[in-house]
């Protein structure tokens, strides 16, 4: 098949900067793709231009009717880094490009600041919500953030501020490997809105709690102080042992069915890197503490369908795993979420009342897969005392889709 689309990753210091293969495919290039300040790097010349509009993805119908002739796309450092190359080959398929990469914002930055790459969390708040920061802040954590604006840096201090994490490190590298390089430092506590800081940057952050800073763990069972609810909420130790049945992947996609406040579905999406939910719940004021919790907590990406299952299944992605946490008595929504799930795939349920036992105890003799019990105590006064508080028992069924 011919390569009709080449990718070229282009940095601050322009055609300069490209190696001798790369700057060879943007001359022979017959229509040229990128932003504005990519192509106004390039000489003038009667060559078709095409700027990224926005949406950006509304440019790909023109490019594939020009896939009849050379076509160029200048990207930023990685074209997969962050970057339209992920689109580019949705949409076309890899098998007509052609990439050649620059170095990428992180590797500049890592080098501009010694850090080491395979310790450092990076993500892109560029075209993101700032929410997603919340899941990484931890006690020592080495961060690299894409910004989205000159805003982004007090936007990020803000947030690291009020976590408790005002006293962390901040370095803003603005337009690396060209002329107009800068590096600002600070601390996230400083002022750092009324800074002039560039559009075009790159956030380092270290990580520091100062005295009760707001801790939270990507291990699954948070506290429950943590999540806004109206008491339909799965406790600490159920969700922790819960979440260690599901099995959270990358990538894999999860259905919270009758979610309450969201805790398993966002559990899910803190412990595995791109993982995927789904919170299903019917009640109104829940919906609006699961949406709550999802940006709280840095997982603004789990989708909160409203309506009750099963039919508020119809037409949603095949699960990779199921929680049902609520309803198992409810007509044929075991079997639903069951038929739905993918070969390989967990569906666990947890059960307080007698009749859901039932239906569970009923499944595991049809499926076979595990039943437990879990009975949790916890500490509490008693006069001037303490002694044992039970909670309610949970019997929980999980079992694999051979």
């Amino acid at each position: 098949m011919t390569r009709w689309l080449s990718v070229v990753g282009i940095g601050e210091d322009g055609p300069e900067g490209l190696s001798a293969a790369a700057r060879k495919v943007v001359d022979a290039a017959e229509v040229l793709v990128g932003g504005e300040r990519h192509l106004n790097m390039l000489p003038k010349d009667p060559r078709e231009r095409l700027i990224w509009p926005s949406p950006m993805m509304d440019l790909l119908p023109e490019i594939e009717k020009r896939s009849n002739k050379r076509v160029c796309v200048l990207a930023t450092g990685d074209p997969f880094c962050f970057g339209i190359g992920t689109a580019l080959v949705k949409r076309f398929g890899h098998d007509v490009m052609n990439v050649i990469p620059g170095v990428s914002a992180f590797s500049l930055a890592a080098a501009r600041l010694g850090w080491s790459l395979d310790r450092t969390e990076t993500l892109s708040l560029h075209g993101r919500p700032i929410a997603l920061l919340e899941a990484f802040v931890q006690p020592g954590a080495r961060l690299l953030l894409l910004s989205e604006n000159a805003e982004t840096a007090g936007n990020v201090a803000k947030l690291l501020t009020a976590r408790g994490f005002g006293g962390s490190c901040m370095t803003v590298l603005e337009h690396m490997g060209g002329p107009k390089e800068r590096r600002v430092d600070g601390l996230a506590d400083e002022d750092w809105r009324s800074r002039e800081l560039a559009d075009f940057s790159s956030i380092a952050i270290e990580c520091k709690a100062g005295p009760g800073a707001l801790i939270r763990p990507r291990t699954p069972g948070l506290s429950d102080d943590v999540f806004q609810h109206d008491g339909q909420l799965t406790k600490r130790e159920v969700r922790a042992v819960t979440l260690a049945a599901l099995v959270p992947l990358p990538g894999q996609l999860l259905w919270d069915v009758g979610a309450g406040c969201g805790s398993i579905s966002i559990e899910w999406m803190r412990v595995a890197r791109h993982a995927r939910a789904v919170a299903i719940e019917r009640d109104e004021t829940r919906l609006g503490l699961i949406a709550a919790n999802a940006q709280a907590l840095g997982t603004p990406g789990l989708v909160v369908v409203s309506g009750e299952a099963p039919a508020a299944l119809a037409g949603l992605d095949s699960p990779d795993a199921v929680f049902i946490g609520g309803g198992a008595t409810t007509g044929n929504l075991f079997d639903a979420c069951w038929n739905a799930l993918k070969p390989g795939g967990r569906l666990v349920a947890n059960a307080v009342t007698l009749e859901s036992e039932q239906i569970l105890t009923a499944r595991h003799a049809d499926l076979g897969g595990d039943l437990c019990r879990i009975a949790v105590s916890r500490a509490a006064p008693v006069g001037p005392y303490h002694g044992w508080r039970s909670l309610m028992p949970v019997t929980q069924y999980s079992v694999v889709k051979t």
